[in-house]
This record gives structure tokens, sequence and C-alpha cells, in this order.
């Protein structure tokens, strides 16, 4: 079956929050948690399962949703420069780094000031298409342009590249890496026992005092992200264009890696404020997993992350809910793609009572023996995939229908099918027997679950910033007592036309979908990541040659979708690589079948 390759995977985990549920009769997570006078909370759990071996890192509860129209998509360039290093690191001369940046700061603003006096008003009068565009520059812009890149220059004559990574990994460090994703930001790294000294010191330096060095070149390499990663993939547009008219005012309205403008727009001292107060010790999670001695990583912590300030008042609340849907909402487009369907509804957060109820009627119709499956699938032969999701985010949350048609079955078909089988889950209890056989699937998940310390890592530092790590312990008991009523209830409460998006996409006449390759996976991915994760890749498509059952391959396509329905921006090229190369498969299996019959 094909999966995801194990780095990506624990990203993409971790963004969806895909939770393994523990079974209540099972191991525990109790961690040690202390509060630092700071305010920076940390929770420890010392385990010898795999010897020397650490998973360290910290989470703030901020991405997207924190950010606000004029500065979205700053959360992920954040997670860029603080690979950057620090005043001490990443720099042969820390003075005359500090002299060039506050150089560089001037000049930008300057140029800033020159944009939205003049060149917004060509833009507004018709006279140019981008106002931050070098395209569009007047001649002061151009000189000013013309040092910038001067300075730039002499400061990359002093700067060590990736020297941040590069003495974790001297020091036998492994898996450095971020994550954004709506609600949170999240570091991480593996690391020998012996090095957690390192950590702190490396992990509170960046944290007390960062450089948000190249934050020029980084802006473009964002941008370019956004170009390759959303922009020229088949469906990018389309996907960020739905979710905007779905979530009509809450802060999910944008996507992780911001609007293009705001890209071009935002200025150093909007980024060093946003970091500021989202990034101080009061909002911040420390979690450190593996092979301690938890009385020493609480002096070393005390240490280094208790020299830590507030700088700013605390972050303010996210006080914009969304408004009713008030009716069904439907985006159709044409893309060079598969033809596809999801049916999306509004549905509860992290933490809501209803959470569970939504999460096992996701798996009453998924999988092989699911409800999907016999009707779809196999009765009516309409769809060549068809799955549903829960999704739970901090504030809010989905519950969604995805299918690719069968031949030249319709889209409209499709649906028609899936409101057939809602209306069947709305009117007509699920049986004991099957509401017991997915309760089973998810006890089986949970051990595997608590038995990694990165698994264990993502889901305390998760869990304890949006809710409490005590739901890790919770939340399996909650699943076990759902009942084929509450299974009935939510799907009558949740599942309706007045909260629900359709997005239908379909082919464009006379296209041909554009093909993802290995290559635009590369260009998409981390920097660093992608020699860990393509090696992988390669190995399973190897595999996926010689897949024979199209069933098996179905089900690994729904893991695959579950995982990254929630996945940062560097990750979605890879999941529609992978699905693709799924879908294809199954195609040519089925057409072969069919061969063979006549």
């Amino acid at each position: 079956m094909f999966s995801l390759p194990r780095a990506a995977a624990l990203c993409v985990a971790a963004a969806s929050l895909a939770l393994p549920a523990t079974d209540s009769n099972a191991q525990q997570v109790e961690p040690i948690e202390f509060t630092l006078d700071n305010g920076m909370n940390f929770l420890l759990l010392p385990r010898d399962e795999q010897p020397n071996v650490i998973t360290a890192g910290w989470i703030t509860p901020a991405g997207s949703t924190s950010e606000r129209p004029g500065i979205t998509g700053v959360s992920h360039l954040l997670e860029h420069l603080l690979f950057k290093g620090t005043d001490a690191i990443g720099t042969s001369d820390a003075a005359l780094d500090i002299e060039y940046r506050a150089q560089l700061t001037e000049i930008r603003e300057q140029m800033r000031a020159l944009t939205l006096d003049g060149q917004y008003e060509r833009y507004r009068n018709g006279e140019i298409e981008n106002p931050w565009g070098p395209e569009s520059d007047t001649d002061e812009l151009r000189a000013l342009r013309a040092q910038m890149t001067a300075l730039q220059d002499k400061q990359r004559e002093i700067t060590i590249k990736n020297e941040f990574d590069k003495i974790y990994t001297g020091n036998g460090a492994s898996g450095m890496n971020a994550g954004t994703s709506n609600d949170f930001t999240i570091y991480y790294i593996n690391i020998p026992s012996n090095k957690l000294e390192l950590w702190a010191w490396m992990e509170s330096d960046r944290l007390d005092n960062p450089s948000f060095r190249e934050l020029d070149a980084e802006r473009y390499v964002v941008i370019e992200e956004r170009r390759q990663r959303l922009e020229s993939t088949p469906t990018g547009m389309l996907d960020e264009r739905f979710d905007s008219m779905f979530w009509v005012a809450s802060p999910y309205n944008w996507p992780v890696i911001g609007w293009m403008s705001d890209l071009m727009a935002y200025t150093e001292e909007d980024v060093r404020g946003y970091f500021e107060t989202h990034y101080q010790p009061a909002n911040l999670t420390g979690v450190i997993v593996g092979d301690f001695d938890p009385a020493d990583a609480r002096q070393l912590v005390e240490s280094y992350f208790g020299r830590l300030e507030n700088k700013r008042p605390a972050p303010p609340p996210v006080v914009t809910h969304d408004v009713p849907l008030m009716g069904q909402l439907r985006f159709s487009g044409e893309c060079d793609c598969q033809d596809q369907i999801e049916v999306r509804y509004r549905a509860v957060a992290l933490g809501h009572p209803d959470e569970p109820a939504l999460e096992l009627l996701a798996a009453v119709l998924n999988g092989r023996t699911g409800r999907l499956y016999g009707a779809l699938i196999e009765e009516q032969a309409i769809a060549a995939s068809a799955s549903t999701n829960s999704n739970t985010n901090q504030y809010a949350g989905t519950f969604s229908f995805s299918a690719t048609p069968k031949s030249n079955a319709e889209l409209e078909t499709i649906e028609a099918a899936w409101y057939e089988q809602l209306e069947i889950i709305k009117n007509e209890p699920v049986s004991d027997h099957e509401l017991q056989k997915v309760k089973n699937k998810a006890r089986a998940d949970s051990f595997r679950g608590l038995q990694d310390n990165s698994s264990l890592f993502f889901q305390l530092a998760i869990t304890q910033a949006w809710v409490s790590w005590e739901h890790m312990n919770t939340y399996p008991q909650a699943l076990q007592e759902v009942t084929p009523a509450d299974i009935q209830r939510v799907a009558q409460t949740y599942l309706t036309e007045d909260r629900m998006g359709v997005s239908l996409y379909t082919r464009k006449g006379g296209s041909e979908p554009t093909l993802i390759t290995l290559a635009d996976v590369r260009a998409s991915l981390p920097e660093g990541m992608a020699e860990s994760v393509l090696p992988s890749i390669e190995a399973q498509l190897a595999e996926l040659a010689n897949a024979q059952d199209p069933d098996e391959l179905r089900m690994g396509l729904e893991q695959v979708e579950a995982q990254g329905a929630a996945a940062p921006p560097q990750f979605k090229t890879m999941l529609d690589y992978i699905k693709q190369e799924i879908l294809a498969r199954i195609a040519e299996l089925e057409a072969g079948n069919q061969g063979g019959s006549e």
C-alpha cells in the first residue's frame, strides 16, 4: 500500500492533527508538566523505548488564524526566517551583520513609502499591473533596489549558510524541521540524549535573538513557493478560492502561505511585532520526549528558557467566528485535472463533545468494508474513489465527502449518490456490529501511536497548544462511548444543506490532466527535506507498479487524503502527486480487468 514517507507523514499528521485514539484500558500518557516564571509551559515525557534518542521542540498556537489581512502568510515566512540563525549564529562578523541589516531596513522602508504613495496610485489608474514588481519601478525605486542588492551582496560575504543546521548535524542531531498550519507553528528535531543542553541553548537563542537575516531573499522564496505549490498546481487556485468562499468571515478564509499582495508588502517591523507577540515565552509550549533524566532536563530548561522575556502584551484572542452560510454554496471550476467533487460541511473544533461521533461516522463510511465503497464503487460503479474526512482545527472543523468519477460518470450523479447514503445514515441507526468494528480499528491504531517519540511529541504539543494534553487520555474513552444514536444525531445536526459547500472541478475541454512530476515534488519540499523523502517515495512507486488490488489502493488513498486534509502548503504538491499515482494505478488495473472480461 502506498503511504507517506516517514518524515513527511509526521509533518502532515501534525498539521492535520490525525491523533491516534488510545485505548482507555491501555497506556495512559502522563507527562511531567511545569511552567517557568516567564509563563513558558513545558511537558517532559521520559521513556527508554528508543535508547539515547530524544525528540524535542516547541510550539506556538499561532498560524494563519492569528494573522490579519495585510500580513497573511507572516507565520509561514517566520518559519523560514528562524532557520537563518541569530545574532551569534549564521554570520562570521556579528557587528557588521547587524549594521548591514539596519541599512537594509532603512532602504526597505523608503521603498515601501514610495510604493504605497506612488505605485499604488499608478496601479489604481491602470498604468501598471503590480505595484511591487521591479518591472514597474520608477527611477527612484530602481536606484534604491540597486543599493539594496549591493548591500545584500556584502552581507552574503559574511553569512554562514545553514550554520544553524550544521551545528546540530555536527553533534549527531537529525530531522530538524518546522511546520506552519492554520492554528499553530511547530519546531522540532531528534537529538542524542547527551546533547539536550545544546538544544536548550540553540532554541532559546533563536527565540531570544532571531536575526531575521535575508528577509528579502526569503520573502521571494515564499513567493516562489506559492507559485510552485499553489498557483502552478492543477487545482491549487481553485482550492484557495473554494476555501475563501466556504469560510466567509473566519480567519480560515485565507491560505496559510498568504495572499500574494501581502507577501510583497509587509515590513520587518510587521514581522518582528508578530514574532514578539506570538512567540513570547508565555505563548509557547516546549515538549521533550525520549531517553533523558527529567530532573536534569528541568534544570536545563529553567536555566536557558527561563531567561526569555515577554516583550509585548499577550496576543489578542481570535474573536471573529464564521457567520452561518444561510444556504448551500456551489463552486465550479475547470482545470487540467481529473474530474472531482467535494461536499464540505461546517462541523466542530477539537475538544467539542461531538468530535468523537463525527470521527466514527467517517470511519463507518470509509474503507473497503465501508458504506461508500459498497454503494458507489461496487454496486453503482460510478466512483473510482470515494471517502469522507472529519477534520478538527482549533476554532472550527469540517466534515467532507470527496470522490473522483469512474469511466464517464457525471459528478452530479456521484453527488446524488452521496446524498442517498447520507439520508440512510440520518434515518437508520448504524448497527452495533458496524460501530464496534470501527471502534476496534481505532483501538488498534492507538497502540501504534504511542510507540514512537516523534508521534508522541506531536500529539502532546498540539493538544496542549489547543486544549490540554489530557485530551489524549480522555478522547479514547469518549470514542468508546459513542452510540448509534450519536452517529445519527451528528449527521442530522451538521450534515445539512445550510452548512454545506460543494466544489465541482472538471477537466478543461480538449485538455489532458497536467501531471505532477517528482521534480515538482522536489522543488516544493522544504529545504533539506527532499533528500530524506524522495528515496522513500521512489521505493514506494516501485511497489505501486506491482500492486494488483484496486481496493487496497483505495484504502491507501483514503489514508493519504485523511492525513493531508489540513497539511501545510509545503506538502500539498507531494500529497497531490501521491494521490495522482495511486489513482493512475487504480485506473490501469481496472482497465485491464475490463479488457480481460470482454
